[in-house]
């Protein structure tokens, strides 16, 4: 049923409504606005109506009485073909975090097909419970049935906070259940803790293209909802001593009522793995062009680790956008980050700043790289990147 109310007395009939909707869910009929099902409520149409006859009703906020039966902290575990992505590891640990803080129970929402065994590692890395989905319609993600069962769950059992893997999948699907849900969600935090005072989920992400960190709260819907990107918080020590409760649950879901199909997985070829690699050699600007990046990679693949850059270097087209690394590319968290000409803008740091240890390479000792890097190096980043990779060679033969 469509959300956007339309006041046919008021309406002129002018068409300015129907050529802004993105979503091609305004059209005129007898010179009057309509509206179909199409609408997502995103208000786009509200403005240019010169005479004010579009309308969203405001869904009244919640009753206090009502919010304190949302209890628990819940976390997605997302799986690929029966292993368990280690992003949903590090949202447990800090899921296990805000539960302590809260003193509730923490809960791991595990689907998928004869997934028993990922159930029991949830248990392992620090869930109190979880809630076993297994069915063959939930072999591979798709979001319709993956977002029909979360939200049956959540409206049966009420978690006060719900967060998930920012993964392509986990932004999918975390966007399709706060909207069933009608409930707030913020999307690639950088942070989470509970306010002290309040007792809400205060969730922080860059805002403004990456030049402030917004700090957000939901304090009239639930569950307050967020998405976490990989490598933002530590992957927790799994104790598999850790007893807790495991409870099946047979969804009610049909093949047929799903309207998509899975025909195939293909793998990109050279795909670049910078989430899980430990170290990373990254260039920028300062590289030069494509052939700048040589050096690096000579060195990267003394070292074992994996080649990086920053947006400027990817935007210029030295270097695919897979080795992007940043508030628009990958969040890492290595053991060692080298950053070769690289000055150190913010929405750089947003997707490096938590690595263990930063060596920043830049003939400008201006540059911002130098204020969070553990070791700074001023010059040349053609001498001295080609003498690391000498020295690395004679120190790892030995």
């Amino acid at each position: 049923m469509p959300l956007l109310e339309i006041n046919k007395e008021e309406c002129t009939g002018c068409g300015a409504c129907v050529s802004v909707c993105p979503f091609g869910a305004l059209s005129l009929v007898d010179n009057i606005a309509t509206v179909d099902d199409k609408c997502t409520a995103c208000g786009a149409c509200l403005d240019v109506c010169p005479v004010n006859a579009l309308s969203l009703p405001e869904r009244p906020e919640a009753a206090a009485e009502d919010l304190k039966a949302y209890q628990g902290v819940w976390v997605w575990v997302e799986q690929f073909q029966g292993e368990a992505c280690s992003i949903s590891w590090e949202m447990v640990g800090k899921g296990r975090e805000l539960a302590n803080q809260r003193g509730t129970i923490l809960t791991a929402c595990v689907l998928g097909h004869n997934v028993g065994h990922i159930a029991k590692q949830a248990i392992a890395y620090g869930a109190d419970r979880v809630f076993w989905v297994d069915d063959p319609t939930l072999a591979v993600y798709r979001t319709q049935p993956y977002a029909n069962v979360l939200v049956e769950l959540v409206r049966q059992y009420k978690p006060e906070i719900f967060i998930l893997g920012a993964s392509s999948r986990g932004r999918d699907l975390a966007g399709s259940v706060a909207t069933e849900l009608y409930t707030g969600l913020t999307a690639d935090c950088t942070g989470l803790d509970i306010d002290p005072e309040t007792n809400l989920l205060r969730q922080t992400r860059p805002a403004f293209g990456g030049n402030i960190m917004a700090t957000i709260i939901c304090p009239n819907y639930r569950p307050q909802m967020a998405t976490v990107r990989h490598r933002v918080f530590e992957m927790p020590v799994p104790d598999e001593n850790r007893q807790g409760q495991i409870i099946p649950i047979k969804p009610n879901l049909s093949e047929d009522q799903i309207a998509t199909k899975v025909v195939d997985f293909i793998r990109q070829q050279g795909e670049v793995n910078l989430a899980d690699a430990k170290i990373i050699v990254s260039g920028g600007r300062g590289v030069g062009g494509p052939e700048g990046f040589e050096p690096l990679r000579e060195l990267a693949e003394v070292l074992g680790g994996a080649v990086g850059a920053s947006r400027a270097a990817v935007d210029a087209g030295w270097i695919p956008y897979a080795h992007q690394v940043g508030q628009t590319g990958r969040t890492v968290r290595p053991d060692l980050y080298i950053a070769c000409g690289i000055s150190g803008a913010v929405q750089h740091l947003a997707g490096m700043g938590t690595a263990k240890i930063i060596v920043a390479i830049n003939k400008d000792p201006e540059a911002p790289i130098f204020s969070v890097a553990n070791y700074g190096i001023v010059g040349d980043l053609f001498q001295i990147v080609p003498a690391l990779t000498e020295q690395f060679k004679k120190k790892l033969r030995r």
